[in-house]
């Protein structure tokens, strides 16, 4: 369902939406040092780079911040220059990595900017002595500079990663005795939607603390100003502070107002340029209700709120429920394995794998055998077999080999749907994954809330291993929630060092994940990293606080990866080493 906004975005489902829920199965932002500490993120990289200078066109600021350990920015041989940048938004920054080729710097400094203009130094040396620096540092800002004065040697200053850790975004401190008023009070606004494209977008969704479903304006009535909504706190409140979650449908101008008896309105806050997306408003004001009043949108579309959440003290406030604890850090706890040790030819284990046998979305060409193309090798890995074989009574897209509509291959299909579920956690799996055209081999996780009927996408979707098998030299990590999902879902692409063939061996891929994010990893290499609040306030509400569960499985065709051709190789498979749940 989409929404008072737009048409429906193009989706690309991953396998696991189609689960069989008649069944009862009813089921950034990228190479290496580990994070500053418990809620750092890894904020530089495929950021926005500059510099000075270049040396030539090769060793360009971009190269500094790929993530790619094996490519570097190199500057003009000449004091000073510097390479600097930009992290999308301010930051707090605790700890900056600088892994430096032969030609490093003897006097540095590394420093700060809210404008890519003033600068503040939060490190200098005089004494750098090259290679990799791990600076434990304290600072804020947008921008982030290495700034050299003294190289070490004849040559330019050149390196090889710049990174930058710490955390973005986050909501101001609340006063002394501040707590959320508005969870689940009554809420009244001008006007609600209800159709195909949002169903029940009652007042109410702006206030239930369920970052997937919201508040929107009509269309029956047109997307008109002004527009608004208020919430009924119940008893007089000291209001200190108004957090607002849009949808992309937000308002431009808009104020926030207080009454004592929802007919008097009085102003406390009020804007001509709201960006958007995530606002967190230190306010002051006094009064029973508090009301969003929309007199100009930012699109041709209404206005919507995933969230409006109101603090502060006295009304008479409902008790939030308790948010969900984090994982240590690191995770190193092992909660729920499975090593695949079976003699050769065992099934799955029962009691941890639901088999999910069927058709699978996409345009997919498979039909999911029930627990056929899945054994143990008694080597200690779980083959999962696609193969060219033919399902009498299926229907599948046509397949183009073929020109028939019948299913013509089989695969296998798995999850922990009913079986494990987690929330947070470093979820790993080590995978052997097939090369052929059409093979889609796939790690990955459902909200689990899918199972008691939430539609995809507005239970999230965690993508740990995607590989397309006619380009099996990227790998692709993915999150997919209401407000990005399909094409627009948020996610980065990956490769190995020297652009080695993903399928010629076994790969370990990891999420750990927590309320700040999610840092994908490849072989302990961080590929990818998703900060919780640089989403919130630049793409949609955050998804991923509520269990999960996982899937494996190996889709064929498809269309993401197209169709296979005559020389994809069947049977083809997919090795599991294991697959380890830490927290």
């Amino acid at each position: 369902m989409r929404s008072s906004r737009s048409p429906a975005r193009p989706e690309r489902l991953r396998a696991g939406i189609l689960f069989t829920l008649a069944a009862g199965l009813v089921a950034a932002l990228f190479s290496v040092p580990q994070s500053a500490g418990a809620a750092d993120i890894l904020l530089s990289q495929g950021k926005t780079a500059t510099a000075s200078s270049t040396e030539n066109a090769v060793f360009t600021a971009a190269a500094a911040v790929d993530g790619d350990p094996g490519t570097r920015w190199s500057s003009a041989f000449a004091d000073p220059q510097w390479i600097q940048i930009d992290l999308g938004q301010s930051a707090t920054i605790n700890q900056v990595v600088l892994s430096w080729e032969g030609a490093f710097a003897r006097a540095f400094q590394v420093q700060t900017s809210s404008n890519g203009s003033d600068w503040t130094p939060i490190y200098s040396t005089t004494t750098g002595a090259g290679g990799e620096q791990t600076l434990n540092v304290t600072g804020s800002g947008r921008y982030v500079r290495m700034y050299g004065t003294e190289r070490a040697t004849q040559w330019g200053y050149s390196l090889w990663e710049f990174k930058v850790f710490g955390t973005t975004g986050g909501d101001p401190d609340p006063g002394p005795g501040s707590k959320l008023l508005s969870y689940n009070k009554t809420g009244v606004a001008s006007t609600q939607q209800h159709d195909s494209n949002c169903w029940e977008c009652t007042p109410a969704r702006a206030f239930d603390l369920d970052p997937a479903s919201r508040w929107a304006t009509a269309t029956d009535s047109g997307w008109v100003d002004p527009g608004w909504i208020y919430v009924d706190l119940g008893a007089t409140a000291q209001i200190d502070k108004v957090v607002l979650q849009w949808d992309p449908a937000s308002a431009k101008s808009y104020e926030i107002q207080v009454s004592n008896d929802a007919v008097n309105w009085s102003r406390i806050y009020g804007t001509t340029a709201g960006p958007g997306f995530k606002e967190t408003l230190n306010i002051t004001g006094t009064g029973r209700y508090v009301r969003m009043y929309g007199t100009q949108r930012n699109t041709p579309y209404g206005y919507s709120l995933w969230a409006f959440d109101v603090y502060g003290t006295g009304g008479a406030p409902n008790t939030p429920p308790t948010p969900p604890a984090d994982p240590a850090d690191p995770p190193v706890t092992l909660v729920w394995s499975d090593e695949f040790n079976g003699p050769a030819g065992a099934k799955p284990d029962a009691a941890k794998w639901t088999i999910d046998p069927g058709t699978g979305p996409n345009n997919e060409l498979e039909y999911y055998t029930n627990n056929n193309n899945a054994s143990m090798d008694g080597g200690g890995n779980l083959v999962m077999e696609a193969r060219k074989e033919v399902t009498p009574g299926s229907t599948c897209p046509i397949d183009p080999l073929t020109g028939s509509g019948t299913c013509q291959y089989t695969s296998h299909r798995m999850n922990t749907g009913n079986k494990f579920h987690t929330t947070y956690g470093k979820i790993e799996a080590r995978v052997k994954i097939p090369k052929g055209a059409g093979l889609w081999p796939a790690f990955w996780m459902m909200g689990a809330d899918f199972l008691t009927g939430r539609p995809w996408p507005y239970n999230g979707e965690i993508d740990i291993l995607e590989v397309l098998g006619k380009d099996v030299k990227t790998a692709y990590s993915t999150v997919h929630a209401p407000a990005y999902n399909g094409g627009g879902g948020i996610g980065g692409s990956y490769t190995l060092p020297n652009g080695a063939d993903f399928s010629d061996d076994f790969h370990t891929w990891a999420a750990t994940w927590n309320s700040k994010g999610i840092v994908y990893t490849l072989d302990g290499r961080t590929v990818f990293t998703i900060d919780k609040a640089q989403v919130e306030a630049t793409r949609g509400p955050w998804v991923f606080d509520h269990p999960f569960y996982i899937i494996f499985n190996l889709a064929v065709g498809g269309d993401w990866p197209g169709p296979p051709n005559a020389s994809t190789p069947f049977p083809a498979r997919m090795l599991v080493d294991y697959v380890r749940v830490y927290k």
